[in-house]
């Protein structure tokens, strides 16, 4: 088969590129369309550390009163809200009394060719 271009062959670890084998990171399978806009789409596979500390603008698996949920963590006057990047939903503060835990950063999004957005 001829390439319009030049390319190489090589092998490549996936579980070197994303840090799969580390033991701070696990995957996760997206359900929903809330993240949408930032490119994670249901069905996507997340490659998420526990390791990576996380900031202002990270986007998350969190976990509010034991619903674990994708979202962008913001802050607000120095409390956590969790965002969706569809605009069909509302941001999520953090209240006083809220039970709140964030799981890991998300590192990698992976999407098959037969799942498209």
């Amino acid at each position: 088969m001829d390439f319009p271009f030049n390319f190489t062959v090589e092998t490549i670890s996936l579980d070197q590129v994303m840090n799969i084998r580390e033991a701070a990171t696990y995957l996760v399978r997206v359900e929903g369309d809330s993240m949408n806009g930032a490119g994670i789409f249901s069905g996507d596979l997340l490659v998420v550390s526990k390791a990576v500390e996380p900031k202002h603008g990270s986007i998350v698996i969190a976990v509010v009163n034991g619903s674990p949920m994708c979202k962008r963590l913001t802050f607000l006057h120095g409390l956590p809200v969790l965002k969706s990047e569809n605009r069909g939903y509302s941001d999520l503060h953090i209240l006083e009394g809220d039970e709140f835990s964030v799981w890991g950063v998300v590192t990698h999004s992976i999407r098959a060719h037969d799942r498209q957005p």
